[in-house]
């Protein structure tokens, strides 16, 4: 288990940016993006524009992570 986050790049609509996120909640939301069959920077896009603007982008996925398995 990593505790610290871990920097990660990503395309959102043709622009870099970069995402830290620690490695089980990277790993999760890969497993998402492939349970829905899109590519991770597709679903991070989609997190992106959903998110406003008082909620980081690591931020949002994390939350998005967490909704998705409490859903279960």
């Amino acid at each position: 288990m990593s505790a610290r986050p871990v920097k990660r790049s990503l395309t959102l609509r043709g622009h870099r940016t970069s995402v830290s996120l620690e490695d089980e909640f990277w790993q999760a939301f890969r497993e998402i993006a492939a349970e829905q069959g899109k590519p991770v920077n597709v679903l991070a896009a989609e997190i992106d524009a959903a998110r406003g603007v008082e909620a980081g982008l690591a931020s949002a996925i994390r939350v998005h992570v967490l909704r998705h398995y409490r859903k279960g």
